[in-house]
């Protein structure tokens, strides 16, 4: 089976963790890696049966490049939050600033070789097939992708909370215990709640639950009645979920327009 390994705009992290994975010699004799250009620094887009793309689009040549990957993969996957959720660098999205602004106040007027945007999700632009949560994915994720495929078949997608494995593991709720403004209720599991475990209230990195079951309204209700203002609530849950299609509907829902 040919696989490719991209990247678009992203800090690179997931690329590196599918690079590092301690079990990949379990699995890599069933692929041909045709384009990873993190460890080869060569080649061209190839056709592949199954591409991993990480990274938001950002740029003309992000759009360009993604597109032409989906032109050459049968199977094309969504790895890590930027590629899924648009990342954090998308916070801008619904912020009312544009590009432009954002850039002046960061970079003042040094020009650039590109066009730059407000980063979205690849899925904007081509079909995806499948999402590889997480900032980054974790092993066991990774490996059981690359197995599916190896065999033949087709990843299941995580479709519950991080709370569930949080409980599962016996943790005290710091949101209900600590009045900490934790995102578990609302993002994908497969963490294993690391954060909560280290006494780190989540922060929703690995993206909301898909299939619109991220109950962001109930998750405000809750943050509303133990006294956190609308603004607070929305940046934290925005750094992750900017791009979520019912984010602004359900916390106005909760706070009034």
């Amino acid at each position: 089976m040919k696989i490719g390994i991209h990247g678009l705009t992203s800090c690179y992290g997931c690329q590196l963790s599918m690079a590092i994975v301690r079990r990949l010699l379990d699995v890599v004799d069933k692929f041909e890696v045709e384009y990873f250009y993190m460890l080869s620094s060569k080649g061209d887009i190839a056709d592949v049966d199954v591409a991993f793309v990480e990274g938001s689009v950002s740029t003309d040549m992000d759009e360009e490049e993604v597109k032409k990957i989906r032109e050459h993969a049968k199977v094309l996957v969504a790895v890590g939050s930027c590629a899924i959720h648009g990342g954090v660098q998308s916070i801008l999205h619904n912020e009312g600033i544009d590009y432009d602004q954002a850039f002046a106040t960061v970079y003042g007027d040094r020009p650039i070789h590109y066009r730059g945007r407000v980063a979205e999700p690849i899925d904007k632009y081509v079909q995806v097939d499948y999402r590889l949560p997480g900032c980054p994915p974790e092993e066991e994720e990774i490996m059981y992708y690359l197995s599916t495929f190896a065999i033949g078949s087709w990843p299941e997608e995580k479709d519950y909370p991080v709370c569930a494995e949080c409980r599962r593991a016996g943790n005290p709720c710091i949101l209900i215990e600590r009045n900490e403004p934790c995102l578990g209720p609302v993002t994908v599991a497969g963490c294993d709640a690391r954060c909560i475990k280290y006494d780190i209230p989540c922060i929703g990195c690995r993206g909301a639950v898909p299939h619109d079951t991220a109950w962001f309204d109930s998750l405000a209700k809750t943050f509303k009645d133990r006294g956190m203002d609308k603004e607070y609530v929305r940046k934290r849950m925005a750094i992750f979920s900017a791009h979520h299609g019912k984010l602004d509907e359900m916390l106005d829902a909760i706070y009034g327009d």
